[in-house]
């Protein structure tokens, strides 16, 4: 190290000694620890002490705007020293739930200059504590209640991601925050990983999953008695008013509750439409008896309190897009493919240890890095081609099994017309501004759709997550092609009569032509 580098170490958050007693602090921290402090435990203490984030403090010390080496320093280190000497003192369990808290505790504990000059320091410690009991929390009093949550100890990849939403709940104090993303995305394992990792922050953490929920009050019976285990709970209340007692709850304590799979209690398109009607929009909204669960969502929004709801779901709930923003404390956060190396590293744990770069690329293409689709088409290849990625991709068909089953699911929620813009989007596969969607899309209809129908529609299959936006032009995923075409080919295959084949002749030819050229393309473009 030059000297130049030990000199800026040295004056890094150097003002943090006119405030604290560093080199007591430092000595009382090494005694929990065990050993000394290295220089960048000394040095993010430091930073601590002068008030800054984690993401403040790696700006300044790494000049990066990732904070992630910092709070695992912090995490697996610091604090839990702090935590340990503190509790030695006072013989009562203390809990660093985040770095704003570090100051406050040091502070009460005696270590910041020209405080209260008392003797002892376990002396002062505990006379706070009967002044303010809320500084020492008792670890046995945090409450975790996981449901059916799956095992995510393989999880993976999505650093960024996981750091994002962190800031969003545990610095920028979000309300309510809805991860969204397309069957199979990893929207499930994302939402377990990320409560496990700022569990710590809260007294609670409840995780629920939706898929076989049932209808709000059940729910609300359920949280409020975790949550507050002496609350009457009459079946005279309205839902409204065990909304209000869910709210008063998240008010009183740091709760994190998870929803999972929101989408699954969402209505879905009756596929009934007349040909009159058949260019009105499916709206998303919740199924028959579950309808309360869009006014808790507005609620936790809306209402003031110290909690989080988090949300996941293929769909976008109507009831945040009002109350949503990037500087507001609702937000959303839309779930894409992994990167290639994230992908390649699930097929390696799949069996394709040596694969061919090449070859794993085109998978990873086709499939726009859905983690889900594919674990499947590894599963696929391995039993029916010998773990051969070359001779499946040579057969050509992939969209199949479970991963057409996914597909399906999303696809027959949409319109008449949703369904028309997908089909138009996989047959004119360039990017695509909204203003080119023509208006006699659907074919035979008159007159000419309003230009309002189509960009609900585009509005609609968005927060739906069945297609990309890149600037403001708009694109299907191979994989979604692929399905669109299948579909179109089924479609037209049913038409008996000889008028409604000549209306979609010229759509199935050219949809053949363009089967061909997304597999040729995928492979192509790794050559």
């Amino acid at each position: 190290m030059s000297a130049g580098d030990s000199t800026q170490k040295e004056t890094e958050f150097i003002e943090a000694k006119n405030n604290w007693e560093l080199e007591k602090l430092y000595v009382d921290l090494a005694s929990a620890k065990g050993k000394a402090l290295t220089p960048v435990e000394k040095k993010f203490l430091r930073g601590l002490l002068c008030g800054c984030s984690p993401a403040e403090i790696a700006s300044i010390v790494y000049k990066s705007r990732s904070s992630s080496t910092v709070r695992v320093y912090l995490s697996n280190g610091l604090y839990k020293y702090i935590e340990e000497m503190l509790s030695n003192e006072v013989g009562y369990s203390v809990k660093v739930k985040n770095w704003s808290r570090v100051t406050h505790l040091l502070e009460k504990a005696g270590y910041k200059k020209n405080w209260f000059q008392v003797q002892p320091t376990i002396t002062l410690i505990k006379t706070t504590i009967d002044q303010d009991t809320d500084l020492l929390e008792i670890k046995s009093a945090q409450v975790q209640d996981w449901g059916e949550a799956i095992d995510v100890s393989g999880f993976f990849g999505r650093t960024a991601e996981l750091t994002t939403v962190a800031e969003w709940v545990v610095q920028d104090r979000c309300r309510l925050v809805v991860v969204l993303g397309m069957g199979g995305i990893g929207k499930t394992a994302f939402s377990i990983k990320l409560a496990e990792d700022i569990q710590n922050n809260f007294d609670y953490v409840i995780w629920r999953s939706l898929s076989f929920a049932s209808p709000l009050e059940g729910m609300l019976n359920q949280l409020i008695e975790i949550l507050s285990p002496n609350a009457q709970i009459s079946s005279a209340d309205t839902i409204e008013s065990k909304i209000s007692q869910l709210i008063d709850c998240l008010r009183r304590s740091r709760c994190l509750l998870v929803l999972d799979n929101f989408d699954a209690i969402l209505g879905s398109s009756d596929g009934n439409e007349t040909p009159a009607s058949s260019y009105v929009l499916s709206q998303i909204r919740c199924r028959q008896g579950y309808e309360g669960y869009g006014e808790l969502i507005r609620r936790i929004g809306d209402s003031q309190h110290q909690s989080c709801l988090l949300l996941t779901s293929r769909e976008k709930p109507p009831e945040i897009a009002a109350i949503e923003g990037k500087k507001l404390p609702v937000r959303s956060f839309k779930m894409t493919g992994l990167s290639k190396k994230e992908s390649i590293l699930i097929l390696k744990t799949k069996g394709f240890a040596d694969c061919k770069q090449e070859e794993c690329r085109v998978l990873i293409d086709w499939y726009a890095g859905n983690p889900l689709f594919i674990k499947l088409v590894a599963s696929t290849i391995q039993e029916l081609f010998g773990g051969s990625i070359y001779e499946f991709v040579e057969q050509g068909t992939i969209v199949f099994g479970d991963i057409r089953r996914i597909l399906d699911q999303q696809f027959n929620r949409l319109s008449d017309l949703e369904r028309q813009v997908m089909y138009w989007l996989a047959l004119n596969q360039d990017f695509v501004p909204v203003q080119n969607l023509p208006r006699d899309i659907i074919p035979g209809l008159s007159p000419r759709l309003s230009q309002r129908l189509i960009l609900e529609a585009i509005e609609l299959l968005q927060k739906r997550s069945l297609i990309e936006k890149q600037a403001a032009n708009f694109y299907s995923t191979p994989v979604w092609m692929e399905y669109v075409i299948q579909r179109l080919l089924e479609e037209n295959f049913k038409l008996s009569e000889e008028k409604e084949k000549g209306l979609l002749m010229g759509n199935t030819i050219f949809a053949a032509q363009l089967k061909n050229y997304i597999r040729e393309n995928c492979l192509n473009a790794e050559k």
